[in-house]
């Protein structure tokens, strides 16, 4: 499967329907982290990351777990959960 989200010059490129619900997913566009997701209603969710630190770590994720796992850990060290 293609992954769904990718940039190039033009900007950020989407293929919601082979988006998989509740998973998340990511690419970089001018040194900015995108996240999407689409939602249990089929509704798609985007999140801009512009901190450089964070953004080269996401750049750097190997697969979808440690991706998930480095937001994780961010939010915790950040006190942002709910």
């Amino acid at each position: 499967m293609d992954y769904p989200v990718s940039s190039d010059e033009n900007g950020i490129n989407l293929k919601p329907e082979k988006m998989e619900k509740e998973k998340l997913y990511h690419c970089i566009f001018k040194n900015k982290a995108m996240l999407v997701f689409k939602d249990s209603q089929d509704v798609l969710n985007c999140y801009e990351i512009e901190q450089e630190d964070l953004v080269e770590k996401i750049r750097k994720a190997s697969n979808e777990d440690d991706l998930e796992k480095l937001l994780e850990d961010y939010l915790d060290r950040q006190n942002l959960k709910n």
